[in-house]
């Protein structure tokens, strides 16, 4: 199902069984997979890959040229800046324990997010940052830094 309130750029490709809901905006060039969920006023930037059973719950920005792998879900708010590299079965959050909404991480440009990597409510990953596989990122990663563990930590800077 695709909204006649989406604005799809292009030479886009969309899959079998995806939801673009009204407000949804798909930049020049990205491939989208099958059974993508765009929910909401998620925007997509140019020439991204939309790997299939990704999620957004909607309000996300999403910068140029980024890859997101299967089973992602994005979560209201996040926003992940152009040329980052989300791999598979990615986590985000924007509730906190209480439930109360904080917003989404904001990735910065030039990272990589490990598969398996849950990311908390409202932290923040710099430019150019690495999270390693299987982390649980709880406070903010900055710039040019790798992190690793549950909960991660700072392991080495990125050079």
């Amino acid at each position: 199902m695709i909204s006649s309130k989406a604005k799809i750029g292009e030479n886009v490709e969309i899959g079998n069984y995806v939801v673009i809901e009204d407000g949804v905006v798909i930049g020049d060039g990205t491939i989208i997979k099958n059974y993508v969920e765009l929910r909401e006023n998620t925007i997509i930037g140019k020439n991204c890959f939309i790997d299939s059973r990704v999620s957004t719950s909607g309000n996300c920005i999403i910068g140029d040229n980024v890859t997101l792998r299967y089973d992602s879900i994005i979560a209201r708010g996040c926003v992940i800046g152009s040329n980052t590299y989300v791999s598979p079965r990615v986590m985000t959050n924007n509730l906190d324990s209480g439930k109360e909404a904080i917003g989404g991480a904001k990735i910065g440009e030039n990272c990589f997010i490990g598969t398996n990597t849950v990311l908390q409510h409202g932290i923040v990953v710099g430019d150019n940052s690495i999270t390693g596989s299987m982390s649980f990122i709880t406070k903010d990663v900055p710039s040019n830094e790798i992190w690793i563990g549950i909960p991660a930590k700072f392991y080495k800077e990125n050079l």
